[in-house]
C-alpha cells in the first residue's frame, strides 16, 4: 500500500465517522519524543521519519507541520507521498489549530487517535475551536490500514542500584510525596516513561536510544503502583520493589486503576505528559491538578552520585572521540569512508568502552551540505562518500551504564574555505560565551541562549534551532524542564542540571557548523548582589583548532580553547594508547595563543 492509498483510506473511515480533519501526532500513549515501532505513525502514514512534527489530513488536503528542523529533510521524504510540508513559524507550536479555525466552517469535527495527543494539547482545541462548536471524535484510522502493524516491545526490563543512581525508589518516593503534599494531591499519576524509570531505579529497551521500558506509575500518600507487562520483571526485581513500597501491576490495568479512584480524590498530573485517552479514564468524582509532575525537576537535578559517574561517562566517551579523530585523519583519502561508515565506525568505538549500553540517539553525521540539515540523518539512497576536503559535522552520543552523553564536533577533511573557517570560530565563540556565562540563581534558559547567540547576531547570523536541552542520567538525552531557546519557559537553569549548549550556523547547499559540550551548573559567588552560578564543562573531546580564525577572537576565547583542549589531553591521557596521547599531544601543541 502506497502513502497516498494509506490517505484514501483515512479518508473514506473520515468520511464513513462524519470527521472533517483527522490529526496524527508524533507520539505515543506517554507523550513520548522517541517511540516504538508500533506508534511510529508519521512514518507509516507519510514516509516522514523525523521525531517531530503534525499529519494533518481533510478530504482535500493532506499536509505535515514541521519546523526548521525538518524542512529540507521533509521536502525529500514527502515528495510523491500525496503530503505537503507547511513550515512551522515557532518550533513545536500547534499553529495548524489557527487553520482548522480559518478553513471549516462551525459545527466542524477534528478526529485523532485519543491515546495519542497530550491532555494539553486537546485543551488548546478545545479552547481555540470551541467559538466554533467544532466537535471531537476519537479514533484510531491507521490500525486497520497497518498491516502486520508491530506489537508492543516484550524486551525484559531491569533495576538499576543505589550505588549507580544515589538514592534508592523509597527515597524518591518520599521526595515526590513532598511534591504531592505542595499541591495538596492526594494521588499522582506519571506517564512520561523517563519520569517513571527515575522514579524506580527502571532501565529497559522499549524505545530505541531511550532506556526506558513502557510503564506507569500510580502513587497515593501510603501506595505506590508500578503498572508494567508481567513478563519483564523477575522474582528478585519485583522483590526488591517490593522492599522499597512499590507493588506491581499489568501494564493495561491502568485504566481501571484511575476508574476506581474514590470519591474526592485529588489527583496530579502533567498536561503536557498525560495522554487525553488516558486522562479519560479518571474517574469523574476525582479533582484534577494539572501541573508538572515533581519528577521532572528532581531527576533533573543530578545528585552527587550521578554527577560523579557522568564525569567517568565523559571519560570513556571522549577515548571514543579521540580514537575516531585520529581514525579519520588517518584513513580519509585512503580508504572509502561514507557518512554511513563514518558513524558505524564511532560507534564501534563507543562499544569497545567497558560501560556502554548503546546511542543516545541517531547519530547525525553531515558531509559538506548535509550538515547544514540540522537534524539530518544519512540513509542509504543519501549516503555522501567523505573527501579530503570540505566539512563533516558529527552529533553524536552514547548511553553508558552510569551516564549519558551528546556531543557535536566538526572535521576539516581538508584545507577549509575562508567562509568555512569564519563559520567555526563564530560558533565557537558563541558555544564558549554560553559556556562561561556567569548568571544569577534564577536565570532562566531563555537568557543564556541569548548570550550565546550574541556572537552571531553581531555578524547578523541565527539559527533556528534552540541553543541547548536538558540531558539525563541513563536516560533520555533531551530531557526536561529547562531548555535554552528563546521561548519565554520560566524554567531556572538550576544547580545540579546537565545542558547542552550548541550554536550552529546552517549554509543551505554549503555546509553546516555545530559545536556542542555538555555543562553543569555548579556554584559561583556570592556577594551583596546575591548568589551566582556558572557552568562547569563535562564533555571531554578535542575541538579542533586548527580551522580557528586567531582575528575573529579575544584573548579569553583562544585561552578557554588552549585550557579546554590540556585538559582533555589530561584527563584521557591515562585511558589511550602511547600512539593516541602523541597525536592528541600534537594538536594542542601545534595551537598558539598569541
Amino acid at each position: 500500500m502506497n502513502y497516498q492509498e494509506k490517505i484514501d483510506g483515512i479518508r473514506q473511515a473520515m468520511k464513513k465517522d462524519g470527521v472533517d480533519a483527522y490529526l496524527i501526532p508524533s507520539s505515543d500513549p506517554h507523550i513520548s519524543e522517541y517511540v516504538p515501532e508500533r506508534y511510529k505513525c508519521l512514518a507509516f502514514a507519510s514516509g516522514f521519519t523525523g521525531s517531530a512534527g503534525c499529519l494533518l489530513i481533510t478530504q482535500t488536503d493532506a499536509q505535515l507541520w514541521a519546523d526548521f528542523r525538518y524542512f529540507v529533510q521533509a521536502e525529500e521524504q514527502l515528495a510523491g507521498t500525496g503530503y505537503e510540508l507547511v513550515k512551522l513559524k515557532v518550533q513545536h507550536a500547534p499553529e495548524y489549530i489557527e487553520w482548522l479555525g480559518q478553513q471549516f466552517p462551525a459545527g466542524s469535527t477534528i478526529g485523532f487517535d485519543a491515546k495519542l495527543i497530550s491532555v494539553h494539547l486537546c485543551d488548546l482545541l478545545f479552547e481555540q475551536l470551541s467559538s466554533k462548536s467544532f466537535k471531537f471524535h476519537a479514533a484510531d484510522y491507521l490500525d486497520a490500514l497497518w498491516e502486520n502493524r508491530p506489537e508492543l516491545p516484550t524486551a525484559p526490563a531491569f533495576l538499576i542500584d543505589a550505588e549507580h543512581t544515589g538514592a534508592t525508589a523509597a527515597q524518591k518516593l518520599a521526595a515526590v510525596r513532598e511534591g504531592m503534599d505542595k499541591h495538596s494531591a492526594t494521588y499522582h499519576f506519571i506517564s512520561a516513561l523517563d519520569d517513571v524509570a527515575w522514579l524506580y531505579n527502571l532501565r529497559g529497551n522499549d524505545v530505541s536510544y531511550n532506556p526506558v521500558v513502557l510503564a506507569f506509575a500510580l502513587i497515593s500518600v501510603d501506595k505506590a503502583t508500578l503498572f508494567i507487562a508481567p513478563e519483564k520483571l523477575n522474582d528478585t526485581e519485583i522483590s526488591t520493589l517490593l522492599q522499597n513500597g512499590v507493588e506491581t501491576a499489568p501494564y493495561h490495568a491502568i485504566g481501571q486503576a484511575l476508574a476506581a479512584l474514590p470519591a474526592g480524590a485529588r489527583i496530579l498530573l502533567d498536561p503536557k505528559k498525560t495522554s487525553y485517552g488516558t486522562f479519560k479514564h479518571i474517574s469523574d468524582t476525582a479533582t484534577i491538578i494539572r501541573n508538572s509532575n515533581p519528577s521532572t525537576l528532581l531527576k533533573a537535578i543530578k545528585n552527587e552520585v550521578e554527577i560523579a559517574n557522568t564525569r567517568l561517562a565523559m571519560i570513556q566517551d571522549g577515548v571514543a572521540m579521540t580514537r575516531f579523530f585520529k581514525w579519520m585523519e588517518e584513513n580519509i583519502g585512503q580508504i572509502n569512508i561514507t557518512e554511513l561508515s563514518a558513524a558505524q565506525q564511532l560507534e564501534e568505538f563507543r562499544k569497545e568502552q567497558p560501560a556502554f549500553a548503546g546511542k543516545s540517539f541517531n547519530s547525525i553525521a553531515g558531509y559538506r551540505a548535509h550538515g547544514a540539515l540540522p537534524h539530518y540523518s544519512a540513509t542509504p539512497e543519501s549516503d555522501s562518500t567523505l573527501e579530503a576536503s570540505g566539512l563533516f559535522l558529527v552529533d553524536s552520543g552514547g548511553q553508558y551504564n552510569y551516564g549519558t552523553t551528546d556531543i557535536t564536533r566538526m572535521l576539516a577533511l581538508g584545507k577549509p574555505t575562508d567562509e568555512e573557517r569564519t563559520d567555526y570560530t563564530l560558533v565557537l565563540k558563541a558555544m564558549i560565551d554560553g559556556s562561561t556565562a556567569r548568571f544569577p540563581k534564577g536565570t532562566c534558559g531563555y537568557q543564556i541562549d541569548a548570550i550565546t547567540r550574541q556572537p552571531l547576531w553581531e555578524h547578523a547570523i541565527n539559527y533556528g534551532h534552540g541553543t541547548g536541552h536538558g540531558v539525563g542520567y541513563y536516560l533520555n538525552v533531551h530531557e526536561g524542564p529547562q531548555v535554552l531557546n528563546p521561548t519565554n519557559v520560566a524554567i531556572p537553569v538550576d544547580l545540579g542540571m546537565i545542558t547542552s549548549i550548541e550554536p550552529g550556523i546552517y549554509r543551505p547547499g554549503k555546509h553546516g557548523v555545530r559545536i556542542e559540550n555538555l555543562m553543569l551548573t555548579v556554584k559561583d559567588t556570592v556577594n551583596e548582589f546575591g548568589e551566582f552560578y556558572k557552568f562547569e564543562t563535562l564533555t571531554l573531546a578535542l575541538i579542533d583548532p586548527t580551522p580557528v580564525k586567531k582575528e575573529l577572537l579575544e584573548r579569553k576565547h583562544l585561552q578557554w580553547l588552549d585550557t579546554y583542549n590540556r585538559i582533555v589531553l589530561e584527563k584521557l591521557s591515562p585511558h589511550l594508547t602511547p600512539a593516541e596521547i602523541q597525536w592528541l599531544q600534537q594538536k594542542c601543541d601545534a595551537f598558539s595563543i598569541d
